[in-house]
């Protein structure tokens, strides 16, 4: 009974809810969010800025999370990088002065908070030539007037960034009174002119006063209380905002203090002044304010204009426009032949009568146009999401929860649809589409869980990665032994699919090839075992069959693979040597050279030679008919299969307890490419010594498996956002709701393009060789002048 409804549920939910319906409804969903964005962006304004200087949360204890934008957090030589050549200066009280050295030790992490703490403090990088001042003007009155005035009259150089603030030394010396409030209005006012006309060539920023702990306040202070603070913040944003000159509030008011010393003020040491952490984010603010705009770091969206489009992406819409446009015309016009071609009926013999018409050709093209209409449609999307201002972005925060709980839920999802395979193969194709399902949701929330900070994590999701390998390494083995097909029609397709999407989105995004790199990674092991095995001598089974000798000239070939493998893997210079030759740097380099490539390569470099070895030791084996592979049964007779089973778990558990007690992650990289190879070798006899696990999967596991490469790289820019850094935003304020209304979205678009990709594969790629070698030649010369427009591109950004 419990079965029946347990089927009965499966059908109803795949009743009203199909992949299609589900498409219609994520369509609907983006233009809505895209409208209410844009309404919001033309309502509030575009400017990012002004939401790191006012607003933000803290995700977790010390991690600012300004609204709608992500915040870089910035090394010494990325400071120093900033500033070069750049005059800052700190003007007000104590506070300021605070501030002033956690700004400065961004720059240099080696000053120390020492000297008279009411007096001047200079500080100087000489290799850098930067210069960052503290001037000690406690109170907002006639010398800081004059201070100010200094620098408007040209007497001596401006700074090129001015922060001010001052009021608590105002109400402590005059007892918190009204009069001290009048005055420190009209001084304020006097002043505003001045702040006016230094921000039409400098950044200056009005720091508002932070609230205390007036619990932890000393006798002396007590006068200082929220109530008087927030009515002086009043009267600065009142005066500082409301000049006539100043319409646009050029004087930024630095507000964003206030909100982290509200949460954090309870930790200071005398209620007056913030905590440590408190001073360095409101610093790390100020440098993403200046900096983001100068050095455009990827992960820091806040205060960044939208990039310009370059001239191969204006060439990419145009085509995508022209696309959609043709499209359309296509099928008005095919439609209205349809509707003029439609059966009449004949008045005498009262039959329809059927016009004969030749729709193949205009089939064909309109297929082409529609896949190119759609996938028009969805590049727009990308471009929104991770290159134009139109969503939020947010920044990654990693906790147990958010990467564990998400985990057990597929997990629940993936028992609740299992089914019993058709085949009881060891990995048969619904074994390896659910390993692969499984495995890449995992990868996902890995991704925007920020699970890479947690080592243990980051270890055994490396496994995973190395998983992915291992199964190129099997299939494509296993695929040219058995069929013995080298042919380049298999070559072409196996290669349209793999790169199709991205050499689209490198395109459309503006991204090099090497920057998602797992495509080049399974692409160039795809032809590493291409050429092991179709160079001459081509050894396949049919002829090893005949003779046993050719499968020692098969394990010759290995040898000499691994050979070649474990010499590149020790001579970094003739690896980065060979890929840095054109055009293979084009495709490999990454920030000007090959290093991440050289990383991505040697991490898992020996697993794909596992997965080759594993497919011809399993073939041989099934050959010579040593495995059990009916339904129900063991792989092996009882005996061997329970050992098997016991060492596949104990080695499964070992690896999974060295990996978790990782101490250092560059050692524990190290020897990954060695001992990877045990979890997945257990995790396969673990899922395929007992029968009864053999004959069912999970078909939501292998439904996501089918598009697992598609998720893997739309992942880049419509689910996490700034190429992977951060977190896609499109239902600011509520996390969760966002996390599932962007999943829905985003699972929808990545099934589409395996759609688009499998349509367009049979149209590209055809199986007559002569077409198929002509088709090559204008790939051969699109590619030309892809190549030939990224030099003019890289001349003009030089």
């Amino acid at each position: 009974m419990a079965a029946l409804a347990y089927t009965l549920g499966k059908r109803e939910i795949n009743h009203y809810f199909s992949v299609r319906s589900a498409k219609a409804l994520a369509l609907g969903a983006v233009l809505l969010l895209a409208a209410c964005h844009a309404a919001f962006r033309r309502y509030r304004g575009d400017d990012t800025c002004e939401y790191l200087l006012s607003s933000g949360r803290f995700l977790g204890e010390k991690v600012w999370q300004p609204h709608s934008c992500m915040m870089h957090k910035y090394k010494n030589s990325e400071a120093k990088n900033c500033l070069l050549d750049k005059h800052i200066a700190f003007i007000g009280d104590s506070r300021i002065r605070q501030l002033f050295y956690s700004f400065v030790k961004l720059i240099n992490p080696q000053v120390k908070e020492e000297g008279n703490k009411h007096g001047n403090i200079l500080f100087e990088d000489k290799s850098a030539s930067i210069k960052v001042d503290f001037l000690w003007y406690p109170e907002v009155n006639g010398s800081m007037k004059q201070c100010i005035k200094s620098w408007t009259e040209g007497s001596i150089g401006k700074p090129h960034v001015i922060v001010v603030g001052a009021a608590t030394w105002s109400i402590k010396i005059h007892n918190g009174s009204n009069e001290a409030l009048t005055q420190y209005k009209i001084n304020i006012t006097s002043i505003a002119p001045l702040l006016e006309k230094l921000a039409e060539s400098s950044d200056v920023y009005w720091v508002l006063q932070d609230p205390v702990y007036e619990d932890m306040l000393s006798d002396s202070r007590k006068m200082i209380t929220n109530e008087k603070i927030d009515a002086y913040n009043e009267a600065a944003i009142s005066i500082l905002n409301s000049s006539s000159r100043n319409s646009k509030a050029k004087v930024k008011v630095f507000s964003v203090s206030k909100l982290i010393a509200e949460e954090t003020i309870m930790q200071s040491s005398d209620g007056l002044h913030l905590p440590e952490s408190s001073r360095e984010t409101s610093a790390m603010i100020l440098m993403n304010v200046y900096c983001n705009k100068i050095l455009k770091p990827v992960d820091g969206s806040c205060c960044q204009p939208q990039p310009p489009l370059t001239l191969i992406q204006k060439l990419a819409f145009c085509f995508f426009a022209l696309s959609i446009i043709g499209y359309l015309i296509l099928s008005f016009i095919y439609r209205n032949n349809h509707r003029k071609n439609k059966p009449c009926t004949d008045m005498e013999s009262g039959e329809e009568k059927k016009p004969v018409t030749s729709t193949s050709p205009v089939s064909t093209l309109e297929t082409l146009l529609h896949s190119f209409f759609k996938l028009g449609l969805i590049m727009a999307y990308f471009y929104l999401c991770d290159r134009a201002n139109l969503f939020m972005k947010e920044n990654k925060f990693y906790t147990h929860s958010s990467f564990f709980i998400p985990i057990i839920y597929i997990l629940v999802l993936g028992v609740f649809y299992t089914e019993n395979t058709k085949e009881t193969k060891m990995l048969n194709r619904e074994q390896t589409d659910e390993w692969k399902g499984w495995m890449q949701l995992v990868i996902l929330i890995y991704h925007i869980s920020g699970g890479s900070t947690f080592l243990p994590v980051y270890m055994h999701v490396r496994v995973l990665v190395a998983a992915y390998l291992f199964q190129t390494g099997y299939g494509h083995f296993s695929y040219f032994w058995i069929k013995g097909d080298f042919g380049l029609y298999r070559v072409c397709q196996v290669l349209f699919r793999l790169n199709f999407l991205v050499v689209v989105l490198c395109i459309v995004m503006d991204r090099p090839y090497q920057f998602y790199y797992f495509v080049p990674l399974v692409t160039v092991w795809f032809m590493i075992i291409y050429a092991t095995l179709a160079v001459w001598p081509q050894i396949v089974q049919k002829k090893a069959n005949g003779n046993c000798f050719w499968h020692f000239g098969l394990l010759l070939k290995l040898i000499s693979l691994l050979a070649c493998i474990y010499f590149l893997a020790n001579s970094q210079g003739v690896f980065e040597k060979i890929f840095s030759l054109w055009p293979l740097s084009t495709c490999f380099e990454l920030n000007g050279n090959v290093y991440e490539w050289w990383f991505r390569w040697k991490l898992d470099r020996y697993v794909v030679f596992h997965g080759m070895m594993f497919a011809f030791i399993y073939l041989a084996l099934g050959k010579h008919q040593l495995l059990s592979e009916g339904k129900g049964e063991p792989l092996f007779s009882n005996k061997i299969s329970n050992v098997l089973l016991f060492i596949s778990v104990v080695c499964f558990l070992t690896y999974s307890i060295w990996a978790s007690s990782c101490k250092n992650k560059t050692e524990c990289n190290e020897l990954h490419p060695s001992v990877s190879v045990v979890q997945i070798l257990a995790f396969i006899l673990i899922r395929n010594i007992p029968g009864y696990a053999r004959s069912v999967y999970s078909s939501f596991f292998a439904w996501f498996g089918r598009i697992s490469l598609e998720l893997f790289i739309c992942q880049y820019h419509i689910w996490l956002a700034a190429d992977t850094k951060g977190i896609l935003v499109l239902i600011p304020g509520n996390p969760m709701l966002n996390i599932i209304v962007s999943t829905f979205i985003f699972v929808c678009v990545a099934h589409e393009i395996s759609q688009i990709t499998n349509d367009l594969a049979q149209m590209v790629v055809p199986k007559d060789n002569a077409t198929l070698l002509r088709r090559l030649l204008c790939i051969a010369g699109f590619f030309s002048g892809l190549l030939f427009l990224a030099a003019i591109q890289d001349q003009s950004r030089h």
